[in-house]
């Protein structure tokens, strides 16, 4: 069972950065999920699936995996490319684009 660790990107609906910090150790799925044959839940024994630790960089995740001997996969973040854009630009006389409005 490799873990995964990787920093969490920001989410789709937000334009903030919040939560994107810290650096995030997953378990892998150890066994198969099998489903219950009484209520149809599907679930397994593997425990350290659920588990989600968070570190506060990447040196220390990358720590704890070695201090506790736990294989692990390193995904490093895509640098965000940001474009400074100005809202004056849409009324510009000699733009590009035609107008839509």
């Amino acid at each position: 069972m490799r873990a995964r660790i990787y920093r969490q990107a920001k989410t789709a609906t937000q334009s903030g950065q919040a939560n994107t910090h810290d650096w995030i150790l997953e378990y892998g799925q150890a066994q198969a999920r099998q489903q219950d044959p009484l209520m149809g839940w599907t679930g397994s024994r593997d425990t350290r699936s659920q588990l989600r630790l968070q570190f506060p960089d990447r040196e220390s995740a990358v720590a704890y995996a070695d201090r506790h001997a736990v294989p692990y996969d390193l995904e490093l973040p895509v640098a965000r490319v940001r474009k400074p854009k100005l809202y004056a630009d849409n009324f510009r006389h000699d733009r590009v684009q035609n107008w839509t409005h």
